[in-house]
């Protein structure tokens, strides 16, 4: 799967929450169903937004690019560190999840 084409899909076509904020308080009320974080998130926030998911049931995954890389990749001229799918539209990207490390 072109992990790139599932995001910008998802951003087009379904629902995705942008910033760190955000994604945490989707993952409190139950919304989220996968947080992707940007590579060069540091590593605190990165573990914490990885136990908020565990914790909340939901799988994450690790772009393997930088924010900025995430940011242009959703079509915004900002980085996006952490980024979370409410709804998938017509991507596939549900299936790049992962629970744990």
């Amino acid at each position: 799967m072109d992990v790139q084409k599932a995001i910008r899909m998802a951003v087009d076509t379904g629902e995705v929450l942008l910033g760190k904020n955000e994604a945490q308080r989707s993952l409190h009320t139950g919304k989220c169903k996968l947080v992707v974080l940007a590579q060069n998130l540091p590593a605190d926030l990165k573990l914490t937004i990885q136990k908020k998911a565990r914790l909340a049931g939901v799988p994450y995954y690790v772009f393997e690019g930088t924010s900025s890389d995430l940011g242009g990749l959703c079509g915004k001229p900002y980085p996006i560190s952490v980024m979370a799918i409410i709804d998938e539209g017509d991507s596939e990207i549900l299936s790049l999840g992962k629970k744990g490390d």
